[in-house]
């Protein structure tokens, strides 16, 4: 078993104090998703579950969560 690959955003940095969501994909299609200074914390879903969050946050559906 090979070790998982981790992604970050382009637009990440590498400094210490920025934190970033990081992505992976496992061989059964599922996408682990992880915050970068939390990396024990791993969050499983579907390719078609994350294209609708994605979506949705493109679309401005989340804005009111940050007033």
């Amino acid at each position: 078993m090979s070790p998982i690959q981790w992604r970050k955003s382009s637009y990440s940095t590498e400094n210490e104090e920025s934190n970033c969501v990081e992505l992976a994909q496992i061989p059964d299609a599922a996408i682990l998703l992880r915050e970068s200074d939390e990396p024990g914390t791993v969050i499983a879903t579907t390719p078609a579950a994350l294209r609708a969050l994605t979506r949705a946050a493109r679309a401005g559906r989340f804005d009111q969560l940050s007033r």
